[in-house]
């Protein structure tokens, strides 16, 4: 694909974004603590995790319903209490690169300790740099709205529900749950919020409209390899438009020609290198 040099600057103010996903997690495991103070140092523009409640109403930061992936555990997440997930492996599962196990965790215990949204938002306000931060709810779950409420009162205990500010992090609150988006739009209006939309969305909206009071939407690279058509809808109505996962150079190179805000991927690294 002939395209530009993905290092110059747009004319819309410069290179898109570069989000580490769940962490960098190519390097470590997902969303471990590991995972995020390795982004920081490769220096990304931001970080983006999933929100889960337990059964005790802790926020951790899981994917996955289920603990079954990604710990050496099994059962669904919003069934099992905090202290038990703490007692699990997060980190032993994930192969690096080099093709080994992780063997770390056996060293560092703490480094295979579950991540609650708390430890990683004080991580994060540590840094004191304006650090884009996504966060998703994940939907359905059994505790419905109490996600977005517990998320709220986590925000407000690191003074995050008021807009971005200096030396904080920038938060953002996505969800595929339209009504998610409501009830943190009642919750905590200045915090934007985007619309995540996926390949398998039954409606998929073209035109580049977003439901009232959302002027973000996150797009998956699969929809923009399809056709560009829906992101420059999306630009025409003045929105910011979100990309994930973007891990490929060619797709890297499609998201800097249709000039995307944020690129949302497991190798922040190599993203940062091919953007010079």
């Amino acid at each position: 694909m002939a395209g530009p040099y993905l290092g110059e600057k747009r004319e819309t103010g410069g290179r898109p974004r570069v989000i580490a996903h769940r962490g960098a997690s190519a390097m470590q495991p997902e969303h471990t603590l590991a995972a995020y103070t390795t982004a920081f140092d490769l220096g990304v523009d931001g970080i983006e995790c999933d929100v889960r409640l337990t059964a005790d109403h802790h926020l951790v930061c899981v994917h996955d319903r289920r603990a079954n992936r990604t710990s050496n555990g099994k059962g669904v997440i919003s069934t099992l209490e905090l202290a038990h997930l703490e007692g699990l492996d997060w980190a032993s599962w994930k192969e690096l690169d080099d093709g080994s196990a992780n063997e770390q965790a056996d060293s560092d215990p703490g480094r295979g300790r579950i991540l609650t949204l708390n430890r990683l938002l004080d991580s994060l306000t540590s840094q004191r740099q304006e650090l884009l931060t996504l966060i998703e709810t994940k939907h359905p779950t059994r505790y419905g709205g109490l996600v977005e409420r517990q998320l709220v009162t986590a925000l407000r205990e690191f003074g995050l529900t008021t807009g971005d500010l200096p030396q904080l992090p920038h938060v953002r609150v996505m969800s595929f749950s339209l009504m998610a988006l409501v009830r943190m739009r009642g919750l905590a209006p200045q915090v934007p919020l985007v619309h995540l939309v996926a390949q398998s969305a039954p409606r998929l909206s073209w035109d580049g409209s977003l439901p009232t009071g959302i002027n973000i939407v996150g797009l998956d690279m699969r929809i923009v390899r399809r056709s560009s058509a829906i992101v420059r809808a999306h630009q025409r109505r003045g929105h910011e438009v979100y990309v994930w996962t973007v891990n490929e150079p060619e797709d890297v190179e499609r998201c800097v020609e249709l000039g995307v805000d944020v690129m949302i991927s497991d190798r922040p690294s190599d993203v940062m290198a091919l953007l010079g």
